[in-house]
């Protein structure tokens, strides 16, 4: 059938009438578009004939019909079809008619494109690919046609480069002579054919294509035109090869720089793309490049203000006010010359030296010596473009300053804050010279600078608000300026009151809230919500706390309030605009209430109607908690009612962050206003939230239980509201405390709630204690015991609850609990083990020395055939003593020296002691600190690990309270011939090295050195310490660490190789097993080189790191391999140039192990690591996917199509994107 109709469409299309053409081919082309379309052999060579007869049609728009004809077409016709289509098109475009050569390479290029399969793309590309290089080498071929046939040869490279890998040498050798072409466009076309070519290039071929351009370079005759040509080529080559090119890098840079500096005043294309392929090295081949980066800064700061044609005293720099009147008669006489290209030097130099900033962190600090002063000073830069690019560059050197500082306080004289700071009074000077400019460019990209400089030195315009509110003024009130320009200087005006200290602004409030009001009147909806956003920074800044603070801020009450109520009365505007009236009309009720007594009425009502409405609910919970926390106390009771029903409905709602809010605002509600509320409106409370207490969302639970708290500590509570307590939350809570995932908050919450409800009118100590102690027993359902976990919980409520019952009560559960313990022990463990940690962490809270011999009872237990019950026996022990020092630490000591079997858990019960002291900054006596050495220093070299770790955990711990006398003994055992000992004392610096401050830190900064060099100690158990060590010290202190860095990181990165004298076969009869004794190490040091980019990237050479080491750690064992895809991910998000350089050589060790498949026998277990590793993979290649614009890298193009192709691995990557 359709057949039928394509033979009439045939037909119709030879007719002389050129519409009814053009009608015919109309329709073909929705026949050929048509799914499941089948043509017969004849009728394929017809529509063939046809189609190309169409080309050539007189009427334009006919042949541009048959054109799209051809796209269809391709995929419906036999491969043979189309290669003879092919070649009478390449005939046509080298021996036709002019007129028709045009229509020809457009067709040839669409059937290039779209070919279906590579088989047909093989055939054409044998038979197009010789008379393309004819039609370019050819002697007497006009350049008309050389263009054409450049160009169609470079779409047939880039999209089949691979496919043509035997005829590479052929091609390189007919193009490149091309470059010496006399015509520029033949030039031009060349290069980017050369570009298409390159990437799919050999090594070899690569160097003699970069060899021939280079020897062109070189050639001191050349004419300027063609040397620009070579220029152009070779930045071409760097951006289509990428790191590949890093081995030419010493041919050609030198001969750039020298064309930079030698070229005619002139010639600034030449410099530009010499700065341009300079650029493109920086970001491409970061780790050849290392050596000429000094040189290359020198370079582009010379040409960051390169302008022969234009001197400085052109334009006097005054910086005086009176500079905004004169501003019209000096525009008009400005200096202006359409020839003078010199900005397109200056426009290079800037954005190679933003290349050579986000490429080299570790150069951050002399790019703030050189670079920053010569940038600022370029702020003045004529041309706006340029000056754009100036900024950007700026911009960037701003980023990469938090990017490398980010998480380090502490600011001395050579890190990049400290060198920043030193120049924002110039940036200051030079912005605000920029925002009286006319441009709203210019003013735009002044505040995305002034924005950059709060977000990276928080406080550092204190002494400089003065001079830029005229600048936000400006920009809010003029009547030239643009929304955008409104916007970023209110986002500006945002990020300084909200990261300065309100004093600071004071002088200058009247002039800031006269233009923010009145941009809240503003009809485009981002502006207004942005100025709705300044308006709540303000108030917070016009009155500070409730006392006063000197500065008085009645004046502005009633205009900020008017402003706000406008819009939030509105109803017919955007939701952002909604959602910011209502967060800055909770701030202003809360912190100017008291001043708007009259008003509440007409306001929290409008409140309150937006908690009914979906859209605004959750911003008004939010804004109803900010006003019940206010200090003001404000009078709410004409809505109290109406929000109390309304929050506790919001605990049924399915929306996690609204019932999240409702929780917290019922909270703040209930403590303000408690006395308010009726004790029914509590039971309605509490049974709702019953429902939100489990281990399915702990922070949810932990909020539900403080409420409940909140509820039952409230003095109004009615002995009804208990009973709902007893009855809806305690089973609730009860199964809860069994969760082996409770902890933190959750954990805390539940503590709390115990304790007040035993003091909550109607509830007996006796029966909270039981049902306590019973949730320990194995349930009958499920059959098995309570998670370990749940047990320690359990303890800690019954602790906190005997506490709260007080001092009669505590007796008598602990008699009740020795009394257990004193039972038959062999038979019911579960007993046992709960009872013990409970009286730990009673012991722990409270003195227990008036139970004669509670130590021995519990060492008793010491004896218990099962290890829960010793473990949990040395845990009671130690708690125990902390309640009482004087008495039971002798008691420890003195069974360490003389209970050797008990040793290793008498350790354990002293490191809870040591442990605990530690964190309560308690002090031990110099007498028990020299017992407890001499014994820890004893217990070094035990054969056993455990008992070396917890004897460093101690000594690390005890070198907290008393640094002074530790870290020279630590360091006096550095030295000893046994290798459990360096290790040992290695692992307790790194205990003793914590995220708080300490007295320790100072002692131990000069000393740390000495510690950690023991990464290159013969023993890998020391060495692994060391890197422990190292590991924690970057991230808790990484000051400590800095100053050492050059000389660890080599030292650090050998680690991470695989070792073959660490490796070992053991023989166990039928069969051999290798043991990899390095694996543990090189695990380590991977993970220290992923907290060392956290904090520390600065004085890190990622590009050293990736090749070999990371390569070889994304080939290594399963351990290994996990740490080093975080790493590439973290690396790929703060270097991206580094990573992108060498992806090519990352691919193949990505590729096996996504691809790798368990034994058909392989355990559970093993498919299961797998799958991680696999996801993991993904995780990192989903990373690498965002950064790359993945054209430098074929191999990595063709490792996402696989990816694409395959469902399994696809649906996985999908869902990791999306996390």
């Amino acid at each position: 059938m359709a057949n039928l109709v394509i033979t009439g469409i045939l037909e119709k299309m030879t007719g002389k009438d050129k519409d009814y053409r053009y009608m015919a081919t109309s329709d073909l082309l929705n026949e050929l578009n048509k799914e499941g379309l089948k043509l017969d052999s004849d009728l394929e060579i017809k529509l063939s004939n046809i189609v190309l007869q169409q080309l050539d049609d007189a009427a334009g728009d006919v042949s541009g019909l048959a054109v799209k004809c051809l796209s269809p077409l391709v995929k419906k016709i036999h491969e043979a079809h189309v290669l003879e289509m092919t070649n009478k098109l390449c005939d046509k475009l080298l021996n036709g008619k002019e007129q028709h050569r045009d229509i020809a390479s457009i067709a040839l290029k669409t059937i290039v494109c779209e070919v279906p399969t590579t088989s047909a793309a093989q055939s054409i590309l044998v038979s197009v690919t010789p008379k393309l290089i004819r039609g370019i080498t050819g002697p007497g071929m006009n350049t008309e046609i050389k263009c054409v046939c450049l160009d169609i040869l470079c779409d047939v490279l880039h999209t089949f480069g691979n496919l043509v890998a035997s005829d590479h040498e052929v091609l390189l050798g007919a193009l490149l002579p091309q470059l010496s072409f006399n015509h520029a466009s033949v030039r031009k076309k060349t290069v980017s054919c050369i570009a298409s070519l390159a990437s799919s290039l050999s090594d070899d071929l690569l160097a003699k294509a970069t060899v021939e351009v280079v020897r062109l370079l070189k050639n001191k005759g050349a004419k300027p035109e063609m040397a620009r040509t070579n220029i152009q080529m070779i930045g071409a080559l760097s951006r289509a090869v990428g790191y590949r090119f890093g081995t030419h890098l010493g041919d050609t840079i030198p001969v750039l720089i020298n064309y930079c500096k030698s070229a005619s005043e002139n010639d600034e294309e030449l410099r530009e793309y010499s700065l341009q392929a300079l650029e493109s090295f920086l970001l491409r081949c970061p780790r050849d490049i290392s050596s000429y980066c000094d040189e290359i800064l020198d370079l582009n700061l010379e040409f960051l203000s390169y302008d022969p044609n234009f001197t400085d005293n052109m334009e006097e720099d005054t910086d005086d006010e009176s500079h905004e009147e004169d501003e019209d008669d000096e525009s008009a006489n400005e200096y202006t010359d359409d020839e003078d290209v010199s900005w397109k030097v200056r426009r290079a130099a800037a954005k190679c030296l933003a290349a050579l900033i986000m490429s080299r962190p570790e150069m951050l600090s002399k790019l703030y010596i050189e670079a920053c002063p010569k940038l600022i000073d370029r702020f003045k830069e004529r041309e706006e473009n340029v000056k754009m690019d100036v900024f950007n560059t700026f911009i960037e050197l701003l980023r990469q300053t938090r990017n490398v500082t980010k998480g380090q306080n502490e600011i001395n004289e050579s890190s990049p804050k400290w060198l920043l700071k030193q120049e924002v009074p110039k940036v200051v000077k030079s912005i605000n010279r920029q925002l009286r400019e006319k441009s709203v460019k210019t003013k735009v990209g002044a505040f995305s600078v002034l924005k950059e400089l709060v977000v990276v030195l928080p406080d550092c315009l204190a002494d400089h608000i003065g001079s830029l509110i005229p600048g936000i003024e400006k920009a809010l009130c003029d009547k030239s300026s643009t929304s955008n320009l409104k916007i970023e200087a209110l986002i500006f005006t945002r990020l300084v009151l909200a990261s300065h200290s309100p004093p600071v602004f004071h002088p200058y409030i009247k002039a800031i809230s006269g233009p923010v009001l009145s941009a809240v009147g503003e009809r485009y909806y981002k502006v207004t919500a942005e100025a709705l956003r300044v308006c709540g920074e303000l108030v917070c800044v016009v009155r500070p706390n409730v006392e006063g603070c000197g500065f008085d801020f009645k004046p502005y009450v009633h205009p900020i309030y008017n402003v706000i109520m406008a819009r939030l009365t509105n109803q017919d505007q955007d939701q952002e605009v909604k959602e910011c009236a209502i967060s800055c009309m909770g701030l202003v009720v809360s912190t100017f209430g008291d001043n708007l007594r009259a008003e509440l009425t007409a306001c929290l009502p409008v409140l309150v109607d937006r908690m009914g409405n979906e859209i605004t609910r959750l911003t008004a919970v939010k804004a109803f908690a900010v006003i019940a926390a206010s200090p003001l106390h404000l009078d709410l009771s004409c809505v109290l009612e109406h929000v109390i029903a309304e929050l506790t409905a919001f605990l049924r709602k399915a929306n996690r962050a609204l019932r999240q809010a409702t929780l917290g605002t019922l909270n703040t509600l209930i403590v303000a206003y408690g006395d308010k509320i009726g004790s029914a409106a509590y039971e309605v409370i509490i049974v709702e939230l019953s429902t939100l207490i489990s281990d399915s969302d702990l922070h949810m639970a932990a909020l539900a239980l403080e409420l409940c708290s909140t509820l039952m500590a409230d003095r109004k509570s009615t002995p009804n509201v208990g009973l709902t307590v007893r009855n809806k939350v305690l089973p609730q809570a009860l199964t809860l405390v069994r969760s082996s995932l409770l902890q933190g908050q959750a954990l805390l919450a539940l503590q709390s709630f115990f304790a007040a409800l035993v003091y909550s009118a109607n509830t007996s100590f006796d029966d909270l204690l039981d049902s306590l102690l019973l949730t320990a027993k194995p349930s009958s359902k499920s059959g098995g015991g309570v998670a370990k976990q749940a047990l320690f919980s359990i303890a800690q409520c019954v602790a906190v609850l005997c506490l709260a019952a007080g001092d009669q009560k505590c007796s008598s559960t602990v008699k009740m609990l020795t009394a257990m313990l004193k039972a038959d022990s062999a038979t019911n463990s579960g007993k046992q083990h709960l009872s013990l940690l409970c009286l730990g962490e009673i012991g722990r809270r409270k003195d227990l020395s008036s139970h004669a011999h509670i130590e021995n009872i519990v060492i008793e237990s010491f004896q218990s055939p099962f290890e829960e019950i010793k473990s949990a026996a040395s845990y009671a022990l130690g708690n125990i003593a902390v309640g009482n020092l004087s008495k039971y630490l002798p008691f420890i000591l003195d069974q360490i020296d003389n209970q050797q079997k008990k040793q290793y858990l008498l350790l354990h019960s002293l490191k809870e002691v040591i442990v605990r002291q530690s964190v309560d900054k308690a002090d031990f006596q110099d007498t028990s600190v020299e017992k407890i050495l001499n014994l820890l220093f004893n217990h070094c070299e035990s054969e056993e690990e455990g008992v070396r770790n917890v004897v460093a955990e101690c000594l690390g711990k005890i070198a907290l309270i008393k640094p002074a006398k530790l870290v020279p003994a630590l360091k006096g055992r550095l030295t000893s011939p046994a290798a459990f000992t360096r290790a040992t004392v290695v692992i307790a610096v790194k205990y003793s090295i914590v995220e708080r401050p300490e007295k320790i830190d100072e002692i131990i900064y000069p000393e740390i050195s000495s510690f950690l060099m023991l990464i290159k100690d013969q023993d890998r158990h020391v060495r692994r310490a060391a890197v422990l060590a190292l590991s924690t010290a970057a991230h808790n202190k990484p000051n400590l660490v800095k100053g050492l860095l050059p000389e660890l990181l080599p030292l650090l990165y050998d680690q991470t190789m695989i070792k073959k004298e660490l490796i070992r076969t053991v023989d166990l009869g039928p069969f051999k097993h290798t043991v990899d004794d390095g694996l543990e190490l090189r695990k380590a040091a991977f993970e220290c080189v992923d907290t060392l980019l956290d904090g520390c990237l600065h004085q890190m050479n990622p590009s050293s790191f990736i090749i070999p080491y990371l390569r070889s750690g994304l080939d290594d064992h399963y351990d290994v391999k996990m740490p080093c895809h975080l790493i590439l991910s973290k690396l790929a998000d703060k270097c991206p140039s580094a990573v992108l350089a060498v992806l090519d050589s990352l691919v193949d060790p990505l590729q096996k192990t996504i691809n790798f498949r368990p034994k058909q026998d392989a355990v559970k277990q093993e498919v299961d690591r797998n799958e991680d590793m696999i996801r993991s993979a993904l995780r990192a290649i989903a990373s690498l996917n965002r950064i790359s614009g993945g054209d430098c890298s074929h191999k990595f193009k063709n490792l996402m199509s696989e990816i694409s192709k395959s469902p399994t691995l696809w649906e996985k990557f999908c869902s990791i994107r999306n996390e």
